[in-house]
């Protein structure tokens, strides 16, 4: 197959991110708002990973604690989902997401599929049977070649995906990637899921309506995204995203906040750790 023949590595974007998730449990004190160092693990970046300059303790709290938060807000929502009885989870562009590995008591009630390039799917394969991990049956590892145009639907039914029953699917980190008719043309494949389906997507503000002390930061992130090849190129006002939504066919669309996902998770804390502004969520329901 023609994936093989790619490098087998995750992207620079999935290993920063884990990174910065094992770096909240070195660096700042409890309480913690993910717990996850098995993307530290699977990544194995070398002794010197704290060294980096993203890694920066303090230049770099802000995304660190955004990373964590939108980690947070997606596993309540998953299991908020499956305890109402929802059994298929979908991730789009999954990186080096460890839901799985951390959460097997909600994980292994649901069929979980992950979504990503060939060659990132078949690196984590690898590296989760070489750290004894495995594949359990109900976690799908799904490569599929986006540059490509490849739809990533059909690949689901392929591998046991029931579109007749509703099912979560969550986009963090990609939309800022993608051109904004892609990710229209994504919103709609999802708003024709079963009945019932509830979407959870980021996306980026534009720089004037991030917070002043954020925009340096946002620059900064946009040269790296640039210089590594992989530019943010799309960003929404709240009002564009769920006009989006509607558009696509949704039922019910919501915007939250990132100011809200600080206040729900970093209330009360004295350490002075709150997410950096700039990316919020579009909430959908089918």
């Amino acid at each position: 197959m023609a994936y093989e023949q790619q490098t087998e590595t995750p992207d620079n974007t999935a290993v920063r991110t884990a990174l910065w998730r094992a770096m909240h449990l070195r660096v700042d004190p409890p309480p913690h708002v993910v717990e996850d160092e098995i993307g530290l693990r699977l990544a194995a970046p070398g002794d010197d990973w704290r060294d980096r300059p993203d890694m920066d303790p303090q230049a770099t709290s802000g995304f660190r604690a955004a990373i964590v938060a939108r980690a947070r807000f997606v596993e309540d929502l998953i299991a908020e989902q499956a305890d109402r009885g929802v059994t298929q989870y979908v991730i789009l562009g999954a990186g080096l997401d460890t839901f799985a590995q951390r959460r097997p008591e909600v994980a292994s009630r649901l069929q979980i599929f992950e979504i990503d390039q060939p060659g990132t799917q078949a690196w984590k394969r690898h590296r989760l049977v070489e750290l004894g991990y495995g594949v359990p049956d109900w976690l799908h590892l799904v490569p599929v070649d986006f540059e490509a145009g490849a739809a990533w639907p059909e690949q689901l039914s392929a591998v046991g995906f029931d579109p007749g029953r509703p099912a979560v699917v969550v986009s963090t980190g990609v939309t800022m990637y993608l051109t904004k008719d892609a990710t229209a043309a994504t919103l709609r494949r999802i708003a024709a899921l079963a009945p019932g389906s509830t979407l959870a997507m980021t996306f980026l503000l534009p720089a004037e309506l991030v917070d002043d002390s954020d925009r340096r930061g946002l620059r900064a992130s946009q040269d790296g995204a640039r210089a590594s090849g992989t530019p943010f190129i799309s960003f929404y006002t709240p009002q564009e995203m769920l006009a989006l939504g509607r558009e696509a066919g949704f039922k019910d669309t919501r915007h939250v906040a990132g100011t809200s996902l600080a206040e729900r998770y970093f209330a009360g804390r004295t350490d002075g750790l709150r997410p950096s502004s700039g990316e919020n969520f579009l909430l959908a329901t089918t």
